[in-house]
């Protein structure tokens, strides 16, 4: 019996559900569903439509499931970086997470040497400095007295979010964390030092896990709704660039 696993890959534009099954000798792989995925603008702001696209995660598993695939062993997903949502101490989501290109942020990442200087940034996080990164995004809502940030408890990067939905659990991966310019990867946690000086809220910063871990299995009311058994979802590598560099058949 082969091995079956369900993979979500999100880009910029469009989204798709990739059935893997390994025979023990070779990976096949079919493409169960596929979806676009479209940044919404409302007055000046841009947004992503994060509840129809985990309509569309959830469309993919019950698609796969109705077409003969209910023993998947387990599901992951990937997505593009640096965007994230944040929820309330209940765990519910406060607003739609903003889209990267959103224009909120370029004040921020014009002037950052304001907040913190750019050696600083660099030597904590060993990022490039792109005005959508999530310290521009978090600098904005800070300073624009963003609602959802001050009544935040938890942030969550896009595939995390997806996870969380999915599982219920809270936790951030490591690649993802990464596009954030707020992650230290030599000391494999948050650069605290520099959240603390930009004042942006530490509760909402979660535990990172790597790829690999397991997130959490998929709750049992999703379960039942998708008929699938409450298989575990994978941390897999969830920044799509991260994912794509693993899958690269090189050693």
């Amino acid at each position: 019996m082969a091995l079956k696993t369900l993979a979500y890959d999100f880009g910029a534009s469009s989204g798709r559900a990739i059935l893997a099954e390994y025979d023990g000798k070779k990976v096949s792989l079919t493409e169960t569903h596929r979806f676009s995925n479209d940044l919404v603008g409302i007055g000046n702001n841009l947004y992503w439509d994060i509840l129809r696209l985990f309509f569309e995660i959830k469309t993919g598993i019950n698609k796969t499931a109705t077409e003969g695939h209910k023993d998947i062993a387990s599901i992951g997903i990937d997505t593009w970086g640096v965007d994230y949502g944040l929820l309330d101490k209940e765990g519910r989501l406060l607003a739609n997470p903003f889209n990267y290109r959103d224009p909120r942020t370029f004040p921020y990442f014009d002037n950052i040497e304001k907040y913190a200087s750019k050696d600083e940034i660099y030597n904590q996080t060993g990022i490039q400095f792109v005005n959508f990164n999530t310290i521009y995004q978090l600098l904005a809502d800070k300073y624009s007295g963003s609602p959802a940030l001050e009544n935040a408890e938890t942030m969550l990067m896009i595939p995390d979010l997806f996870n969380y939905f999915l599982t219920g659990e809270k936790v951030t991966e490591y690649t993802i964390a990464s596009t954030s310019q707020l992650y230290n990867s030599k000391t494999d946690d948050w650069a605290w030092p520099l959240i603390e000086k930009l004042g942006l809220p530490k509760k909402i910063f979660t535990n990172v896990i790597h790829p690999g871990q397991m997130m959490g299995k998929v709750l049992p009311n999703v379960a039942e709704e998708l008929g699938i058994p409450s298989v575990p979802v994978a941390a897999v590598a969830s920044h799509d660039t991260a994912s794509a560099v693993a899958a690269v058949p090189a050693e």
